[in-house]
């Protein structure tokens, strides 16, 4: 009854029924919020999902659709509050934020605040829009809001993932004052244009050795840990040293001790029980299945890296799609592996059978097929490197942007080897700027 007064567009009606209810369960009460959403008032809809004692899946989807509301409205703070409150934003979050933004104009009212410019400096970081980012510091600069550490850090953190790393650094240098927040994000911006490894670890070792003579051994054991988790950087021996100084001087041998054995370089056993210990910590974590699946897959152990990806099936654990973007004209292209739902499928798969011959006859490339963790026929290997979703936008790019402009593509996952290699092989064929970079990617090629 409550849906069919809703789809009527009788609210009041509807909320009489749910009120009278004795007991409400969790489809009545987003069926009440859904209702309030579509209609735009989203006032009611707000106030019934913090009523509502139990929420599921569903309930944190209709985020999207209060978004959605608050856009249609014309309400750009109140979209970006709902939007800050999410708990987990999906690229409909990310791109009705950017819609949102779009459609205001960056006019004074539409955006009078800083919260509201950060919130929009990461929807378009988080979609590799940099014309719409531009735009945002722009309207920063016009306006002369001041760039704090944390306004200045969505510029750093939205210059960096749409690949311009040079404005990122003068944005940085910029900030009058670098809190943890800016540091962190600017290392990250570093790592993930493969220019951060060398000043980085000189910054890692000097924190590192600050923490051993300050007697902070918490801190040094977290930093130390997250250099490689969260930064992408190898920690060196130089910093073992540091940290098991650190232990040593506050008197903890044994942990000490066990620091230095795990200091071993790679190889499988080792491997091996790092992904099955990570898997036991984190079991719902896609991450770690694929981690020891293709340890398994590297070592050419099949049987154990079936088994692992039918534990993913058996425990509802998805993969992270690999999903590569590119921007044209304002409008956020994306491309997933083997994709056909582009309109311009056809145009770009006949590009992409030219640049595969292309780099094969003039560039001399030759796939690695060891990126490839399946146990199929090498040609198959070879098709499967070729339908990247990387090399999809690569191709896009090349068909629609003039020669001149840098083809900038930006991936939500690390790019493979193979991909880094053939990617420098088109940007000397074809003589064209292309920055391809993922969480953690390679460096940006030039013009040849």
């Amino acid at each position: 009854m409550i849906d069919g007064c809703v789809k009527g567009g009788s609210m009041e009606h509807a909320k009489a029924i749910f009120r009278r209810m004795v007991c409400r369960d969790v489809i009545s009460w987003n069926t009440m919020i859904n209702g309030y959403a579509m209609l735009g008032n989203i006032e009611e809809a707000m106030n019934l999902f913090n009523e509502m004692p139990k929420k599921n899946l569903v309930s944190w989807n209709l985020f999207n659709e209060m978004l959605a509301g608050y856009v249609k409205c014309g309400d750009v703070e109140g979209a970006c509050r709902i939007f800050l409150e999410m708990p987990k934003k999906d690229i409909i979050s990310w791109n009705t934020m950017l819609a949102c933004f779009a459609q205001s104009g960056l006019s004074n009212e539409a955006l009078p605040t800083e919260a509201t410019v950060v919130s929009m400096l990461s929807a378009c970081a988080h979609l590799g829009a940099l014309d719409q980012g531009e735009r945002l510091h722009r309207y920063v600069n016009n306006q002369k809001i001041s760039i704090n550490t944390v306004l200045g850090s969505a510029l750093v953190d939205m210059y960096a993932r749409c690949g311009n790393i040079s404005t990122a650094s003068e944005v940085f240098c910029a900030i009058e004052y670098k809190d943890v927040l800016a540091w962190n994000t600017i290392i990250s911006g570093m790592a993930m244009h493969g220019y951060a490894e060398e000043w980085t670890q000189t910054i890692f070792g000097a924190i590192l050795s600050a923490y051993s003579h300050a007697g902070m051994v918490e801190e040094g054991k977290r930093l130390l840990a997250c250099m490689s988790k969260n930064y992408g950087i190898e920690p060196k021996v130089e910093h073992y040293g540091c940290v098991i100084d650190l232990l040593s001087r506050a008197a903890l041998l044994e942990e000490a001790v066990e620091l230095i054995e795990t200091i071993i370089h790679g190889n499988f056993n080792v491997g091996e029980h790092v992904g099955k210990h990570l898997l036991n910590l984190q079991p719902h974590h896609s991450g770690r299945h694929v981690l020891l699946s293709n340890i398994y897959a590297a070592a050419k152990r099949w049987d154990d890296a079936t088994k692992v990806r039918k534990l993913m099936k058996t425990e509802n654990v998805a993969k992270v799609p690999g999903v590569s973007t590119i921007e044209l004209k304002g409008i956020v292209h994306r491309f997933v592996a083997s994709d056909q739902t582009h309109s311009d499928s056809i145009r770009i798969y006949e590009k992409l059978a030219e640049i595969s011959a292309r780099v094969k006859n003039v560039g001399g490339y030759l796939p690695d097929t060891n990126q490839v963790l399946f146990d199929i026929e090498e040609e198959e290997k070879e098709h499967a490197l070729t339908i990247h979703s990387e090399r999809l936008a690569i191709a896009f790019g090349i068909l629609e942007l003039p020669q001149e402009n840098v083809i900038r593509i930006v991936k939500n996952l690390r790019v493979c080897r193979d991909c880094h290699d053939v990617t420098k092989l088109i940007s000397k064929v074809y003589k064209r700027e292309i920055n391809s970079e993922g969480s953690k990617p390679f460096p940006p090629f030039q013009r040849r």
